[in-house]
């Protein structure tokens, strides 16, 4: 290298050093700039040989690159030298500036560790300023000045070109390439991290734009409906999109659906069940209105979906047709409650509105109950005068009425006898068809079955619309008609025996059946049975008290 008496030398090394610095920040990879930190060593300072230690992630060092021997890059390029081996070897030595120069005199206790190197043994300098072949010349590089950052690496030199260790000059040029190496290997380093995640990004965006694109073709060609709501704010709830197949189910076009919400097109017995199940994950079984006017059962099951991790949360509704499957259902659920002759509700239907209807305390004994705590004006029906609940304060009672007794209203029987006092109560009629075995017996059961289906339509037809005809079974029918007198009560028999009694054509046959009925009233503390029973033996007694010739004639 050049000498201090030499200063042309100097400018001619300042130009090279420049060159190389240059090249520097022209390298397009990592890699290219390592190589080119160790060519620039070789070309810019005047040493033979030149090579590149990186730190590792874990904190070793790995020979990054080597210029100037081909053997000794086949030798050491890639290999690893661990992090406490270096440690000594940059504490050891003499300190010129930031550079650690260590004479062969002491290097001697480095030849067996684990860093990669190339010295060999040589004789002994011939004056004080002669390189030996063994002695050890490091450059740290660290990411900020005078080695205040973080250690990048060790540009490690050897060999000068005039065979001289380097003076002050050549020392300060060692340094300022050391630098600027520092800033090219972090500026690559920033430059790779930054293409990695680019890449890393477009891999998302696509991954991303592929999942979009796959969302959206099962959102569209999806064979059960699929809708996207709004969630939160004013517009909660309304529907953002809806595919093909939720605009065939309910015959709406795509763009006449984003006016509504599905509160909007629920039937209004539904709507409950669908602000029961309106948050995610909920489920529900309602009908939605088609644009006809008419409703289709449906099933929604909900999920929540984000636009992006902390962007707007949007209801993704899957809208299943069940139409089929509630219809089966409803059949089901109507075989098991009604006649299947005549659609009447059957016995167990009969029996269960007849005893929702029904409590098993009496109403005179809550009255007895109330005035024997005070007289708090109890009416019949069990209602305090005072507005307060049933058995608020009496003793016997802890705290209000048992369950079964909250706001119930109490079933009274009108009074019994030949004066009709006014009052009003659940009447039970029960039938009797008069000759019907006959009909059985010589026209057979065909025709029999014709006959029951009439009796069971003109029965219907003579009670008012809250009424309950239902068929017991064989030739019995049974009516409940809520709200009547006893002299209401008589009527209603009266009317229906005379729509039975004229004739039924069955096959080009006229046939007539008479009619009996029992009149029995339910009344709290009775059970289900015990009234049937009750208008059961009413009904024998008036089937008794007329003669078997005029049980066929209008009454």
């Amino acid at each position: 290298m050049e000498t201090e008496s030499e200063p042309y030398v100097r400018l001619a090394t300042l130009r090279q050093l420049h060159q190389v610095v240059a090249e520097l920040n022209t390298a397009r990879s990592l890699a290219d700039t390592l190589q080119t930190v160790a060519d620039g060593a070789i070309t810019g300072l005047g040493f033979e040989l030149a090579a590149v230690n990186l730190v590792r992630p874990d904190g070793d060092l790995v020979v990054a690159a080597v210029a100037g021997s081909a053997g000794a890059e086949a030798l050491m390029a890639g290999r690893v030298g661990s992090r406490a081996a270096w440690d000594r070897r940059l504490s050891m030595g003499e300190r010129w500036g930031d550079l650690i120069f260590i004479p062969h005199t002491e290097g001697w206790v480095l030849d067996d560790d684990d860093v990669p190197q190339w010295h060999t043994a040589g004789p002994a300098p011939r004056f004080p300023d002669e390189w030996h072949s063994m002695d050890r010349l490091f450059a740290p590089m660290y990411t900020a000045a005078n080695g205040g950052g973080e250690l990048l690496g060790v540009l490690s030199v050897d060999r000068p070109r005039n065979g001289r260790r380097p003076g002050p000059w050549g020392q300060e040029a060692l340094q300022m390439y050391a630098f600027q190496s520092a800033i090219a290997i972090s500026n690559a380093r920033l430059r790779a991290n930054m293409q990695r995640a680019l890449v890393r990004l477009e891999r998302e965006q696509q991954a991303l734009r592929a999942s979009e694109e796959s969302f959206r073709q099962a959102f569209e060609y999806a064979p059960s409906g699929m809708a996207v709501a709004e969630m939160g704010g004013d517009q909660h709830g309304r529907l953002l999109r809806t595919n093909d197949a939720l605009c065939r189910l309910l015959g709406r076009p795509a763009s006449g659906m984003r006016r509504y919400s599905f509160s909007d097109l629920v039937h209004p017995e539904d709507i409950g069940t669908l602000l029961r199940t309106s948050a995610e994950g909920g489920r529900a079984e309602l009908r939605l209105a088609r644009r006809d006017g008419t409703y289709v059962w449906v099933s929604l099951r909900n999920s929540v979906v984000a636009d992006t991790a902390d962007g707007p949360r949007f209801l993704l509704t899957h809208v299943e047709d069940i139409e089929e499957r509630k219809r089966h259902e409803l059949q089901l659920a109507h075989r098991a409650s009604h006649d299947s002759l005549t659609g009447l509700p059957n016995s167990a239907e009969l029996r269960s509105r007849l005893g929702a209807r029904l409590c098993s305390l009496p109403p005179a004994s809550m009255a007895d109950a109330y005035a024997s705590s005070g007289g708090l004006g109890i009416d019949p029906h069990g209602f305090r005068a005072d507005g307060k609940e049933p058995f608020e304060g009496i003793d016997g009672f802890e705290g209000n009425a048992p369950a079964p007794f909250d706001h119930h209203v109490h079933l009274v029987a009108p009074a019994d006898g030949p004066a009709d006092d006014g009052s009003k109560g659940l009447a039970v009629l029960f039938c009797d068809l008069d000759g019907f075995k006959s009909i059985n017996d010589r026209f057979g059961h065909n025709t029999g079955d014709a006959v029951l289906i009439e009796v069971a339509r003109r029965l219907t037809s003579g009670v008012r619309d809250g009424d309950t005809v239902a068929r017991l079974g064989g030739d019995e029918f049974v009516v409940l008609a809520d709200g009547l007198g006893t002299a209401d009560a008589q009527d209603l028999a009266v009317r229906l025996r005379n729509a039975i009694i004229p004739p039924i054509r069955v096959e080009g046959r006229a046939v007539r059946v008479g009619a009996s009925f029992g009149i029995g009233w339910a009344s709290c503390g009775m059970t289900a049975e015990e009234v049937l029973e009750s208008a059961d033996q009413r009904m024998y007694v008036e089937k008794r008290s007329r003669s078997k010739a005029n049980r066929r004639a209008a009454g």
